[in-house]
């Protein structure tokens, strides 16, 4: 899962990068050429999706999505442990359907063309597919790997395994 996550990781920084260099280019056309790039506005909205959802599916997988954390401090390791098992069913969950709810919309817009870019409207939800399975591995691999008696980078797990 690791090299998943790697590639996710380039994948999503690429994403980054290329989005940034449509909207520059577009706005030196616009502003500079007296011209337009029709099809960089959309190009950039799909890329944009493609490294949030993968970047969250990554953060998820390293323990760096947002929690609250307060109860924890004052909770046993068994609790703790627990607490961090359900949430990563709820976070399992909810990229289950995203996957679900995303390949819906998808097919829905499969027949519908992208005027400015030509391809099919289903292009739109991949990102969201692709993100809620991977949200979905990498909670359950959280999973596994706690029931296994290995660490996970969630927070106060590694505290836990040093006491």
């Amino acid at each position: 899962m690791r090299y998943v996550s790697t590639a996710a990781l380039w994948f999503a920084g690429g994403g980054l990068i290329l989005m940034t260099m449509f909207i520059s280019a577009q706005v030196f056309m616009r502003y500079v050429m007296n011209d337009s790039l029709v099809w960089s506005e959309p190009a950039s909205v799909i890329l944009m999706g493609w490294f949030i959802f993968l970047g969250a599916a990554v953060g998820i997988r390293e323990g760096y999505h947002l929690s609250f954390d307060v109860l924890l401090y004052f909770l046993p390791a068994g609790a703790k442990l627990a607490l961090f098992s359900v949430s990563d069913i709820v976070v399992a969950a909810f990229g289950a359907g995203m996957a679900w709810f995303g390949t819906e919309l998808a097919l829905s817009a499969w027949n519908v063309k992208l005027p400015s870019l030509g391809i099919s409207g289903a292009v739109d939800f991949l990102p969201l597919v692709a993100g809620g399975c991977l949200i979905f591995v990498f909670s359950l691999e959280r999973l596994v790997r706690r029931a296994a008696g290995l660490p996970t980078a969630r927070f106060g797990e590694t505290e836990m395994e040093d006491a």
